[in-house]
């Protein structure tokens, strides 16, 4: 199993700057590769405290390209239904050359109701707007001269600037969270998978059915499966406890009221029940989520043991991306958890 550092802002302007919390992210970011986390990863969101310092994860990881070298740059993900594909095409290949072919693309569909209606996107237009998207990203990545006469967005005979540095193009991964043809569709098309296990429940039954539709399409191999957790390593289990508690529970607090319409009424057939979604994650804390070992936290043995024991339970991932400096934890303690999660956890999973 490797380990990679996720940020997921979620935060305020009275709270913390824009660019304190970039300045802190950043400063995270400097010791990745000396103490051996494999992957960087951030995520687009808009207009809320739930993720809106990060409204374009290539901007964020292009800073992270010039202070690091060994890293691997991952967008968790990218938005199709808010972005021309001809856009999005263009800065990956560019983030791929700035960073020297080390930009991983993840691609999702977005879920928060505000931002389709800011944006004037249909919910029900979103599987749609993500596989015209995403399948033209690809094209324009693959292949010059490229003609597309798509629902969404059309083009003639277009060629994709800068070429990417990685060939055919950078590594693509789906997000997906609770529907099991997202996990399917990702298998078959020969994404990696990137899903978060905060709602706990079938996460098992969701990674076999990737996994089966990846070796159905004839892929080679099984894969690659990143999941996300929170993370706080700490000597003293308490203590580890005490920090994580409020920003954890801060966290979901933050996130059910972004999405907050899907519990006043909103509703897609592309969204099928994600109001009892939302209505169950109103339910989590941190208790919740160490219970489904969704939440990494406590010293050193106890994360040994979470970490054992989940991976068995749905057989195995492949990545761990860490929350570590989630809501509202200190800097320096975010900053001395990854260091002693290096030192004493990592080895026994290498």
């Amino acid at each position: 199993m490797e380990f990679g550092i996720q940020f997921f802002p979620n935060v305020g302007p009275e709270e913390k700057t824009a660019a304190a919390y970039y300045d802190e992210c950043l400063r995270l970011c400097d010791v990745v590769d000396e103490l051996g986390y494999t992957h960087i990863r951030t995520v687009e969101h808009y207009f809320h405290v739930y993720g809106g310092y990060s409204p374009n994860p290539i901007v964020f990881l292009t800073a992270v390209a010039q202070r690091t070298k060994k890293a691997r740059l991952i967008t968790g993900a990218v938005l199709p239904i808010f972005n021309h594909p001809l856009k999005i095409a263009g800065e990956i290949s560019m983030l791929d050359g700035l960073s020297n072919g080390r930009l991983e693309v993840g691609l999702a569909r977005a879920f928060l109701p505000r931002e389709f209606r800011a944006f004037g996107r249909s919910l029900d237009e979103s599987i749609a707007r993500f596989d015209e998207g995403g399948d033209q990203i690809r094209r324009l990545l693959e292949e010059e001269n490229v003609t597309c006469d798509g629902q969404f967005h059309s083009f003639k005979d277009i060629t994709s600037m800068p070429r990417p540095t990685q060939k055919p193009r950078p590594q693509f991964w789906t997000a997906a969270l609770s529907t099991p043809q997202s996990f399917e569709k990702a298998g078959k098309r020969g994404d990696w998978l990137m899903a978060i296990p905060i709602a706990g429940g079938k996460m098992q039954e969701f990674l076999g059915i990737y996994r089966d539709a990846w070796k159905s399409a004839g892929h080679p191999g099984q894969g690659r499966i990143m999941l996300a957790f929170f993370m706080l390593c700490h000597e003293d289990r308490e203590e580890a406890m005490r920090i994580a508690r409020e920003p954890v529970d801060r966290y979901f607090s933050s996130l059910v009221d972004s999405a907050s319409d899907w519990s006043s009424g909103e509703a897609s057939d592309d969204y099928k029940n994600y109001d009892k979604i939302i209505a169950q994650l109103a339910q989590e804390n941190l208790d919740t989520q160490m219970q489904k070992s969704s939440a990494w936290v406590g010293n050193p043995s106890d994360l040994i043991e979470m970490i054992r024991d989940y991976d068995s339970d749905v057989g195995g991932i492949d990545d761990a991306s860490l929350q570590v400096n989630f809501t509202s934890v200190p800097f320096e303690d975010a900053a001395a958890s990854i260091r002693l999660f290096s030192e004493k956890v990592m080895p026994h999973f290498r």
